[in-house]
Parts: C-alpha cells; structure tokens; sequence
C-alpha cells in the first residue's frame, strides 16, 4: 500500500493548501523519516498520538491556551509525519482501514488547530457537565477534555469514586477562568445559542445537590456552589461579550468538504451533500403520501394518551422490534440487546409538550426503537471490546457519525422494507416522516455552514420542510439540533448521507455475493458490519466487500 500513502499523504497536502484558511504552519513537513511496515508500530504510534491529543493541565484545567497550541505543533508534526511514513502495503485492508482511522483522527487536530478552534469560537466547548450517556460512541459536537460524565457514578458514593467526583467538579472553576481568555471568536450564532449550555450548566449543578448522599457532604456542597457561582460568571461575561458578536458561524464550502473527507472520511463534496438531501427530502415526501393514499381507507393511528397507554404500547413495540429481528433473520440477537432497548423506553409525555420524536413515538415507537440500533452497538462495545485497540474506544471528532447515526437511520426504512409493519401499514408513514425531517435539518445547517444562512434561517428550513407541522410543536429541539450542526461540520448530515453510504455498501455486498454465486443473507450483512465496529461506512464499505473505488475523491484528491 506504499503508493495508497504517497497519494494519501500528496492528498493531505493538497487539500490543505487549498483550503485558503488553512494557516501556513498547518502544512509544513518535517523532514525526518521512520522506515517501518509493522501493524504493532502503528498500534504504538496511535497510543502516543491518543495520549499526545489530550492536552496539559493549567490550574487543574485542560489547557487551550493559544501559547500551548503553538509550542505543541511541532511535536503534533512529529506524529503525523510518522505516520506518513509507515509501510502498509503487505497488510491486510482491515490494518489498512486502521492506519486510515489514525490518519483521519490526525487531520481533525489539524483542523480543529487552524479551522474549527472551538475553544476559540465555541462557548457551549467550555460546558463540563454530562448527565446522560449519549447514544452514539462519544458526545456529540465538540467536548473539552475536562468533562465530568454524572451518569458514570454511582449515588451514594464510595470513598475512592467522592474522591474522583470532587476532583472532576474543582476543574469547572479554572476551565471557565480559562474560557475568558480563550474566546476571542467572533461567531454570532455559536456564541449567542452556545450561552445557553453554559446557563443549563447551572441547574445541572445545582441538581447534583438532590443526588444521594450529596447533601449530607459539605465539602462537595462546596465545591458545586463553588461551580455554579463560577458558571454564572461566565454567563454573565458570554452575554456582555456577545453583544458585540457579528461574524459568521459557518466554515464555508471548501472547508466543509476537506473536513468531510479528510477526517469524516465521507466521500462526497458539500454540493453532493445538498443534492442528496434535496434528493431524499423529496423521495420521503413523496413516499409519505402515496402511502397516505394507499392507507386512505383504514383508521388513523391514536396516540396513547395516558401513562398506562404508553407503557403497553412501548411493551408491545419493543416485543415486536425484538421478535421481528430474530424471527426474520435480519442480525443475529445479542443477549444483551434486550435489556439496551428496555433502558430507552420512554415514558408518557402530554400531548402539548412533545417534540418531533416523542410524536411519532406516542402513535407507535418502534420507527424510534429503529433507531435505537444505537444502543445495541453502545452495548456491543461495553460487551464485547473489539479486538483492534484503535476501533475499540470512540473514534475522536465525531468520526464516528456517518457509521452510527447513518446506520441507525438506514436501519428505520431498511426494517420497514423487510416487513416490520406489515401489521400495521400506517405506521410506514411515520417513518417517512422522519426521513424527511433529517433531511431537511440537514439541508438546513448545509447553508448555515456556507454561510448562506443564519442558524435561525436554516432552522426555518428544518422546521417548513418537516411533514405535518411536527417540528413546529417545541422549538428546544430545532434550537438544539441546529445549534450542534454548526459547531460539529458533517453531524447534520450524516444521517442522511451515512444512510445513503450504507445503502451503498450493501449494495456492493449483495453484488460480490452474486458475482460469487452466494446468496445475499442480510444477516450476514448486518452481521459483518457490526464486527467492524463504529468506523466511517466509507472503510466499512472497503472492508466488508475489498471494494475501495467509492474512496477515490479522499485518496485521489
């Protein structure tokens, strides 16, 4: 593979001189070689490169200061460089797609360094305070390094856990100290939205207090009030500083593609991305009233309109969802799936309050419980580590996006297709529905980040283009959902390209089986993909098959 990392090597030259933003430091080489082939060199490489990524500590906090940045870029080159230099030819293409994964991780430092800079541009960057496990591999959007994950703990704590807790709360003060120094961005809608993170941080604080054991320790009473006093100082000083906040939040066309296929390892240009969201955008529409058509004669679905109502509906989803898997052959069911789906169930919410997603979820939850694939792959990396130490923790920068929140979208129409709602037609319109919304959320932060729209105006596409008015109904998703498209380039997207990917990929893997005179099983299919682990479908796609020409724009670029 020695001429795939000459050309990949030219590419990242390329692309960066390209990108006018790119600052001059940001492409220079160094000169200095590492003659070596062997995959446990690579391995190595990665585990200083991962240790490398996590920055110093300044008063206790991560430390992104510009000085720091600076004195560390050499030493990132030093990385990079030896990387460039490692021989992979005689491997095999799952070593190959693992050097790819180091090589991509590599490219979104660089880019956050010269491009992204969230600590500089970003407030909502500075938020440390995580009550929930997200749903994909890591958090969505950019994190700081200095995160305390609540959901991790076990409330009343044990000696050995306080003492972590209140280590992880005392960095709150100096990160939001730092952050003052930091933000010199001139982002409008990043730093008017973001201050809204950095309020909800407060009463996020403030709710650790009620936590188990909590309000009985006055040292870690202490530290909290310590926090919250030091987050509303923040905010206080975020809302002084934004008024004088006028620029742009997006990262512009070429910036976007170079990040698309330099580090999110999507082959595709930010103007295929709006031809394919305009694409589905119209199918799903389409699609949704021709069924409406073809379902004209049968009743309309009711929502459940009580707790008792949802409970059983919710029972029932999920027993299907499960049943429908194992019983049709679609992937073989992990012992663990079960109890990763009952931990999502939901629970009643009053009509007047639910958002998009809690809708369709009243009138039938298992297009949602589709979706909830994601969970059954957290479960698969909690239960079954997977072999190669670069795949088995979460790919940085969101790498992971066009995989997993392109899967699990694919995933909603694929079982809808291979018979799901046979029992109740209706439902199919559901699932339309939500195509329809990613893609035009999608379409939506496409222009906020060409900067032909504002955040607001590419929101107003989001919420005009969604079926029946649903995204009309609680205005925190819209707010949320744009808001983390324009801080995390591609995330918007990629459901809606990761499903046209995958769809892709399994359309090169039933041909090989045909050419090979197999028979397709879309459980092999599923199956194989899942052994991969949370990769960009992109090298999924070239493992799964040994098909690669779907690369050509990243290495031939």
């Amino acid at each position: 593979m020695k001429h795939l990392l000459v050309i990949l090597s030219i590419s990242f030259l390329v692309c960066s001189c390209n990108t006018k933003e790119k600052s001059e430091n940001a492409i220079q080489t160094d000169t200095q070689t590492y003659n070596t082939n062997s995959y446990d060199d690579l391995v190595k490489l990665f585990k200083e490169w991962r240790a490398f990524e996590n920055p110093p500590k300044l008063d206790g906090a991560p430390d992104y200061t510009k000085a720091t940045f600076y004195k560390r870029w050499p030493e990132f080159k030093e990385l990079q460089n030896q990387l460039k230099t490692i021989d992979t030819s005689n491997w095999s293409i799952a070593n190959q797609v693992d050097w790819m994964i180091v090589w991509a991780e590599m490219n979104g430092y660089d880019f956050n360094n010269n491009i992204l800079k969230p600590w500089v541009r970003d407030p909502a960057y500075y938020k440390a305070i995580w009550m929930y496990r997200s749903d994909v591999p890591a958090h969505e959007g950019p994190t700081n390094h200095g995160i305390l994950e609540v959901w991790k703990y076990n409330f009343p704590l044990s000696p050995e856990a306080r003492a972590k807790f209140i280590s992880e709360l005392k960095v709150i003060r100096p990160l939001n100290t730092q952050a003052q120094l930091n933000l010199a961005g001139n982002a409008k809608d990043l730093w008017i939205t973001g201050i809204r993170d950095i309020e909800y941080q407060s009463y996020e604080l403030a709710q650790l207090k009620e936590m188990k054991g909590i309000k009985e320790d006055a040292e870690i009473i202490e530290v909290i009030d310590q926090a919250i006093a030091s987050t509303n100082n923040f905010v206080s000083w975020l809302q002084k500083e934004g008024n004088s906040k006028t620029g742009p939040s997006g990262i512009g066309k070429d910036n976007y593609t170079w990040y698309l296929q330099n580090v999110h390892l999507v082959p595709l240009t930010w103007d295929d991305e709006v031809m394919i969201l305009k694409r589905e955008l119209a199918r799903a529409w389409t699609a949704l009233k021709l069924e409406e058509h073809r379902n004209r004669g049968l009743p309309e679905l009711k929502d459940a309109n009580s707790p008792e109502a949802y409970n059983k509906m919710a029972e029932a989803s999920a027993v299907s969802l499960m049943n429908f898997l194992e019983d049709q052959d679609i992937v073989t069911v992990k012992p663990y799936f079960d109890s990763a789906l009952r931990e999502h169930l939901g629970e009643y919410i009053p009509k007047e309050e639910r958002n998009f997603f809690s809708i369709g979820q009243h009138y039938d939850a298992r297009p949602l419980y589709s979706h909830f694939y994601h969970w059954f792959e957290l479960a698969r990396m909690d239960n079954e580590p997977h072999k190669s130490e670069i795949r088995r923790e979460p790919l940085l920068y969101n790498i992971f996006d066009s995989r997993n929140e392109g899967t699990a979208t694919a995933v909603e129409e694929m079982f809808m297709q291979a018979g799901l709602y046979d029992d109740s037609p209706r439902t199919k319109e559901i699932v339309y529905i939500m195509i329809a919304q990613r893609a035009a959320r999608g379409l939506g932060s496409l222009y906020a980040h060409s900067n032909d729209m504002t955040m607001e105006e590419a929101g107003g596409i989001h919420s005009e283009y969604t079926p029946r008015g649903w995204m009309k109904t609680e205005k925190e998703l819209l707010i949320f959902e744009q808001h983390l498209y324009l801080r995390q380039p591609g995330y918007g997207t990629s459901y809606i390209t990761g499903k046209y990917l995958l769809e892709a990929a399994m359309a090169d893997y039933a041909r090989i089986q045909e050419l090979n005179g197999n028979e397709f099983k879309i459980k092999d299919f599923f199956d194989t993909l899942n052994s991969i682990g949370s990769i960009p479908t992109s090298l999924g796609h070239w493992q799964m098959t040994g098909e690669k020409k779907h690369l050509e724009s990243i290495i031939n670029d």
